[in-house]
């Protein structure tokens, strides 16, 4: 169930607009905010919430690569694919997070702590190869940069 907070963020943005759908992605990041991730439940409720059924709203959810549908760490680590983080480094970026962390792409660290995922593109080519934590880019990684900005995130 949405609460009073969420329902007066969701209708703060709506009020910018002439349809309440025009906030899918914003209302779904409200909820994501509070929860960590979208369950069906709130799916439902957001949808029902916005006047959109919850096919609609799912579409919605799962186009955007920062939805995220199903649980994850406290901290969502994007780490770019893109062809110049390949050229820059990628494979060994990606296999040195995975023996870090004990996990691959898709996977949730067993103590919460950190999810693994790709990213099609963070707008980083100028500092590749390059990672999302969070909201925090970070780019120009080598294994000693990738340890250290870890260490940040507890």
């Amino acid at each position: 169930m949405l609460t009073e907070d969420e329902k007066q963020k969701i209708e703060a943005e709506a009020a910018h607009h002439l349809d309440r759908r025009a906030v899918a992605s914003d209302a779904l990041r409200v909820i994501q905010r509070r929860h960590g991730w979208v369950s069906d439940e709130l799916l439902r409720d957001v949808a029902e919430f916005l006047g959109m059924t919850t096919d609609e709203l799912d579409s919605v959810a799962t186009f955007y690569n920062l939805i995220y549908r199903r649980p994850v760490g406290r901290h969502v680590i994007l780490i770019c694919d893109s062809a110049p983080c390949w050229i820059m480094g990628y494979d060994r970026m990606r296999e040195h997070l995975a023996r870090r962390l004990g996990v691959g792409l898709g996977q949730t660290t067993p103590d919460g702590r950190f999810t693994l995922l790709p990213a099609a593109c963070l707008g980083a080519c100028d500092h590749a190869p390059a990672m999302m934590i969070d909201e925090d880019l970070h780019g120009n990684l080598d294994e000693a940069k990738i340890d250290a900005v870890l260490e940040q995130y507890k």
